[in-house]
């Protein structure tokens, strides 16, 4: 879903990141703001006060998403569900659950406090327009108010639409879970729900862009994908849990992996090693003993001329929690690393010792075998 992310700031103990797709919808909700809503409703200001009231906006927003996702991460917290964090994308923001709910209950009020924090949200706005227009605060300030108050409305009334994984399609998700007490079922249901509302979303940006509506048009269409895309790729994720549930990666990991002594020059690895297998990451192995890493970005660290010189055990880094895991870790943990770390090899050490490797491909491989057998089964 992300692509390149910066963590902000620490907020109750979640990271909070930020995309860079976010920075579009933060100039693109400014410029509308400055140029478009504020000078419509609010006339004859300075361009300098439409520009302040944008941004000021925008920063509302980036608060209010926030602490939308903040209240879903509190309560996933309170039911024991891991976070890995908060992520402000161009579509707002999400709370990253590295885990399903344990329970229909803990679904339902997961999802539900999301709309009930905007709706405080903006009925704290609203106590705040109030005190303003009584006051005789100027024009600018409460005219950021009320736009704050109805994009919070907004924001709690989309999210109430039972399209997954909105929080009101995880709302009906909850529903159906606990009615079925099938959660792979619940997911499908409702991620064919959410897949829908994302037909209708692109149909209808499309005609608003054969109506002239570009920019309107186009942002629907987008969010229509989006929806799609989401509610499809959530009901893989319960597929790919299913499949590997409980399955230790000391099951299905290659033994006795390829490994580089540390003594060897660089030349000789590159030659004997690095051009016949073609990885992105060696385990450096002394007496059956993983004592480093070496990769290929630090191998081009190195001037090519001090290849015949320098040793590979000079080179290679510590190995970390990037890169390494138990042979009793979890198939879903381990996918789990090479999610969040991009790497698709993964050293597996018991006791200091390598006693194999596990892949993405080996991952694969074993969630489509499973998948194949219980589809055989039923």
């Amino acid at each position: 879903m992300f692509g390149n992310r910066v963590t902000l700031f620490k907020l109750l103990g979640f990271e909070v990141k930020i995309d860079s797709s976010w920075i579009v919808l933060a100039v693109l909700i400014t410029w509308s703001l400055a140029k478009g809503i504020f000078p419509a409703y609010y006339e004859d200001m300075p361009a300098a006060n439409y520009w302040a009231m944008g941004v000021a906006g925008a920063v509302g927003l980036f608060l209010s998403i926030i602490f939308h996702e903040l209240s879903h991460s509190l309560v996933a917290r309170r039911f024991g569900i891991p976070m890995r964090g908060i992520t402000l994308f161009i579509f707002g923001g999400v709370a990253e659950m590295s885990e399903e709910p344990p329970s229909a209950k803990a679904e339902f009020l997961t999802a539900i406090i999301g709309p009930v924090s905007s709706l405080l949200i903006a009925a704290a706005f609203y106590g705040l327009l109030q005190a303003g227009e009584s006051a005789g605060w100027p024009a600018a300030i409460n005219g950021v108010l009320f736009y704050l108050v109805w994009v919070n409305v907004v924001l709690a009334l989309f999210n109430l639409l039972p399209a997954f994984p909105l929080d009101g399609g995880r709302v009906f998700r909850s529903v159906l879970w606990l009615w079925k007490k099938d959660l792979r079922w619940a997911t499908m249901i409702s991620s064919r729900v959410g897949s829908a509302f994302g037909v209708v979303f692109i149909a209808l940006g499309i005609w608003e862009i054969i109506e002239g509506n570009f920019i309107g048009g186009l942002w629907q269409a987008m969010i229509g994908m989006f929806l799609r895309g989401a509610a499809r790729s959530s009901y893989r994720q319960v597929l790919t849990r299913d499949a590997l549930s409980g399955l230790k990666v000391s099951r299905f990991m290659t033994p006795d992996p390829v490994s580089i002594p540390p003594d060897m020059t660089l030349q000789a690895f590159v030659e004997e090693y690095l051009y016949r297998t073609h990885h992105q990451i060696y385990p450096v192995v002394r007496g059956g003993e993983l004592v480093g890493c070496l990769t290929v970005r630090s191998l081009k660290d190195v001037p090519r001329g001090e290849w015949p010189r320098r040793t590979v055990g000079e080179v290679a880094a510590s190995c970390d929690a990037a890169t390494v895991i138990g042979p009793d870790t979890e198939a879903m943990a381990a996918l789990g690393v090479m999610n969040e770390t991009g790497n698709s090899r993964l050293l597996v050490v018991d006791n200091g010792r390598l006693a194999g490797i596990v892949t993405l491909k080996d991952l694969m491989e074993v969630m489509a075998l499973r998948m194949e057998v219980e589809g055989a089964r039923q």
